[in-house]
Parts: C-alpha cells; sequence; structure tokens
C-alpha cells in the first residue's frame, strides 16, 4: 500500500483535539503529515465517535485519557476494539486492564506500557499484555552483531516485528494476549535474532561471512548466560 493511503488510515489526537488539515498552518512539521481533510473536533471521545478506529493507541503520558465513555464508543462498533495504554509509569497510563476488560465487556484486546496482574471478568481470566520494547531492542541488537551488519534496514526492524508476531499463539490469543510471555524472552529474542540476521545477510550487509547454518542455535550459543561456579 503506498504510504499515503496508509497514512489516511492513522488519525492523531494532540492537546488541541483532532489533527485536521484546518490546522496545518500552526502544527509541529512532524504532524503535518496526519493532517486529514475532517472538521475540527476537540475531545478524543468525539474523535472516537467520529472516526470509527479499530485501534486506539495512547502514548500521550496523560493518564485516565481512555475514560468509561470512550473505551464503551470504541466497543460499540468494534466486536474487538483493541485498546493499547502504553504511557508508563503505571499512574499515566490511558487506562488500566480492569478498566479496559469491565468496560468493554470482556471483548477488549489489551496491552500496555506497565506491567498489569491478570483481571478476572465474568469467570474469564484475561492475561494483559505488556508492549515493552525488550520484546524486540534485544534480538535486534544480537542478529546485527552476530552478522556483522554495517548498517540497519527498515526491513530488519520488520523481520524482527514478524519473528515476534510468528510466537504468539492460538492458546496466547485466547488468554486475551498479543505478545507471547515474557517469561520465554531469552527463546523470543533468539527467533527475533536469527530472522534480523538473515535479512542482514540477504540485503548484502553482513560481513560474518559464510552465515552459519544455524541462526537460531548460533543466537542462543552468543548469548550471555548469568551462571556462575560456586567458591568455597
Amino acid at each position: 500500500m503506498p504510504v499515503e493511503e496508509t497514512r489516511k488510515k492513522v488519525w492523531l489526537v494532540d492537546s488541541k483535539g483532532l489533527i485536521v488539515s484546518s490546522r496545518r498552518e500552526s502544527l509541529q512539521h512532524f504532524k503535518k503529515p496526519w493532517a486529514h481533510e475532517h472538521e475540527p473536533v476537540k475531545t478524543l471521545l468525539d474523535a472516537v465517535n467520529d472516526i470509527k478506529p479499530t485501534v486506539l493507541i495512547g502514548t500521550s503520558g496523560v493518564g485516565k485519557t481512555f475514560t468509561k465513555e470512550v473505551i464503551e464508543a470504541m466497543a460499540s462498533f468494534n466486536e474487538k476494539p483493541i485498546i493499547l495504554s502504553l504511557s508508563n509509569p503505571t499512574s499515566q497510563s490511558e487506562c488500566t486492564a480492569e478498566e479496559a476488560y469491565t468496560w468493554s465487556q470482556g471483548r477488549a484486546i489489551f496491552a500496555s506500557g506497565s506491567p498489569f496482574a491478570p483481571f478476572e471478568y465474568e469467570g474469564k481470566t484475561f492475561m494483559p499484555g505488556q508492549a515493552n520494547n525488550a520484546y524486540i531492542f534485544p534480538g535486534l541488537g544480537l542478529g546485527l552483531i552476530m552478522s556483522g551488519a554495517i548498517r540497519v534496514h527498515d526491513d530488519m526492524l520488520l523481520a524482527a516485528s514478524e519473528a515476534l508476531a510468528a510466537q504468539v499463539t492460538q492458546e496466547n490469543f485466547d488468554k486475551g494476549l498479543i505478545y507471547p510471555p515474557f517469561k520465554n524472552i531469552r527463546k523470543i529474542s533468539a527467533e527475533i535474532a536469527a530472522k534480523v540476521a538473515a535479512k542482514a545477510y540477504e540485503l548484502g550487509l553482513a560481513t560474518r561471512v559464510p552465515p552459519p547454518r544455524d541462526l537460531v542455535k548460533h543466537a542462543e550459543s552468543c548469548m550471555y548466560s548469568p551462571a556462575y561456579r560456586s567458591y568455597r
């Protein structure tokens, strides 16, 4: 899909409301590509009701902005509204896991920047996922190092993201998770590192040649293991 078409599917809200073309002259340069044709809208709730998004992403650092009315609106036109409350720390989270699940009647797909405990709603236990860069960055870095990549290419970040997504199981989905359990982070990182390294070799950006036969095992062998001998 062309970039311009893709941008039309993304709407941003800042402290002054929906970012629209009539505000273009006063917008900071990085907001201008996202200014679409629409009448001015002041509040997040009105923006949600007008645009009817499938995904709501909070990165403002302003807590409690995903109110009961906002979540209920999302749930009114989405069978599975995706609520990503990514601001840290917990006090600045746009909403809690409990609020997202309760206000959506247990239908929200939720992930957050801060960790939240499992939550039970009407007999079903939901496991809130933590949308944390610790999933991607260690594996990305390891993949670059073990391949001797001379440059970081956008396709490597895409490969890392796809490698992470591929490790989510149906069992994870059934529990409301959109990321694999963090307890498996070393295995997750090895898989990501292997995919990043493979992309580096594919793009001709790797300097450590020839490539290992098994990139996953090679990634695991490159990891530091905090195991120590016992000394008297």
